[in-house]
């Protein structure tokens, strides 16, 4: 592995995640929840924007490498399962959804990574609709990890409303690639 500035970002994304997690065991005494929850939901957002970041500088710096494109995709998906988990740990977020969620990006992985190995991995290429039910469930998380109302805005239950949707749209996509693989499953199964 080479060090350059979008492995670091991935390795950074990774190295955040305990720390979110740690921010909502915090003894009451040390900090408010207001600040837990502000500090958590900054933490995630920069973590989504590292996400983008590190992908646009390996592609601008000519740094992209096998590990990067390994760890980027793993660092996500722990810091989106870590989240969903203390979500539902503080009764933020409803458990099937978190589980639909999380047992589809485990599934989808393992798809991938079969079919890399027999030799047909863009068939389970990205699709718009795992964009669509990633980019939901970016805007979901941070809402549900902030949770207190802002004004007449109900962050919380916004979150819960677009957690379900972007649970939806997991159903969607894994049916969709699942779909997509069928052919090469039934070959090669």
């Amino acid at each position: 592995m080479r060090w350059n500035w979008p492995n670091l970002l991935t390795w950074l994304r990774i190295a955040a995640i305990p720390l979110l997690v740690l921010l909502f065991y915090l003894p009451t005494a040390w900090v408010t929840g207001h600040f837990v929850n502000l500090a958590a939901t900054v933490l995630f957002v920069a973590a989504s924007v590292t996400d983008w970041l590190d992908g646009y500088l390996a592609r601008k710096l000519q740094q992209q490498s096998a590990f990067g494109a390994f760890l980027d995709p793993v660092a996500d998906k722990l810091m989106v399962a870590a989240a969903l988990v203390v979500l539902v740990d503080l009764g933020r977020a409803d458990a099937v959804a978190a589980l639909i969620i999380i047992g589809r990006e485990i599934t989808v992985s393992a798809l991938r990574e079969w079919m890399a190995l027999v030799g047909e991995a863009q068939t389970v290429a990205v699709a718009f609709v795992g964009k669509l039910k990633t980019a939901t469930q970016m805007v979901a998380i941070p809402f549900l990890l902030y949770a207190d109302p802002l004004g007449t805005f109900e962050p919380l239950l916004w979150g819960r409303w677009l957690l379900w949707l972007a649970a939806v749209l997991t159903i969607v996509s894994m049916i969709h690639y699942l779909r997509a693989a069928w052919p090469v499953l039934r070959k090669n199964g």
